[in-house]
């Protein structure tokens, strides 16, 4: 509960900082002289609400999302000794991270790979591949296990949220100021809104969007090297960098939907521009991170 009240009086606090920061930059009254009739506090207030909402309700449903999407069953009575294995040492790490036992589940992919997710860091969902578990030993899985069991404690998947919601908030917002601005002072209309701000605002969007993606992949891959920490806290230092040179052996790409590759373990491959793009670092880099913290 308190983390949804922080992310609603943040989500308030940006409208009302962005409010008073064009005002005191006298960008409302520089639209005003040029004739260009745009309410901000109104678009401001639509705009969080598209971009806060759809980030929200993604959040909210995540874990949903996440079984069917990737089939993922929840382990309700062990059936095995690596079902039993599993639900223990989820059990323990939680424990020594503080939060309440997740759900804790086995999802069909050959890829090794392990997510975690929901809105609640007590009421999560953890997740492991078939792969995962016919790849690496024990020791490994346990340190992948603490790397998403540091995401659920980290609070990661609320903080992304809001990341998310901030940069949805913000592109919303100037891509239709972009376009009022140009149907009223480029096309001259002066009533309503005509085809050249539909078109400017879906370009702009189009554009924003693509920006604003490389500012949360920049704080995804940030939150990977805090969730190894974790990870190597719980399970062991050279259990996680074992788990993490494992997986640089494989060939297997990430196989995870769109909506829960930042919360999986491995990520894709990426160099140049494209590496802008990745949600995670490369492993060469996770590597040397917990090197240097050793």
């Amino acid at each position: 509960m308190k983390r949804i009240f922080l992310f609603l009086a943040t989500n308030l606090a940006i409208i009302v900082v962005l409010s008073i920061s064009l005002r005191l930059l006298g960008f409302e009254g520089f639209l005003d002289a040029q004739g260009v009739d745009l309410n901000l506090n109104s678009l401001l207030l639509f705009a969080a609400i598209f971009g806060f909402g759809g980030s929200f309700i993604s959040l909210a449903i995540s874990k949903w999302m996440a079984k069917r999407t990737t089939g993922a069953k929840v382990i309700e009575q062990p059936a095995n000794e690596t079902e039993r294995w599993l639900l223990s040492t989820v059990k323990r790490q939680a424990e020594r991270a503080g939060i309440g036992m997740p759900e804790v589940a086995i999802f069909p992919s050959p890829a090794p790979n392990a997510f975690a997710t929901g809105m609640n860091r007590n009421k999560a969902l953890v997740a492991v591949s078939n792969g995962l578990l016919e790849n690496m030993n024990r020791d490994e899985v346990e340190a992948v296990l603490g790397h998403e069991i540091a995401h659920v404690a980290n609070g990661d998947m609320v903080t992304l949220a809001l990341i998310q919601g901030v940069v949805n908030t913000f592109v919303i917002f100037l891509a239709r100021v972009i376009g009022h601005t140009v149907d009223r002072l480029v096309f001259k209309n002066e009533r309503g809104h005509g085809p050249a701000f539909w078109i400017t605002s879906i370009v702009a969007e189009i554009v924003l969007g693509i920006l604003a993606s490389v500012i949360v992949m920049w704080f995804s891959r940030k939150r990977e090297f805090r969730a190894d920490e974790g990870g190597a806290s719980l399970a062991g230092r050279q259990k996680m960098i074992a788990a993490l040179e494992r997986l640089k052996q494989g060939s297997a790409p990430a196989d995870l939907p769109d909506q829960l590759a930042a919360f999986g373990f491995s990520g894709g491959l990426g160099k140049g521009i494209k590496k802008l793009f990745m949600t995670h670092p490369p492993l060469e880099e996770r590597i040397e991170a917990l090197r240097r913290s050793d």
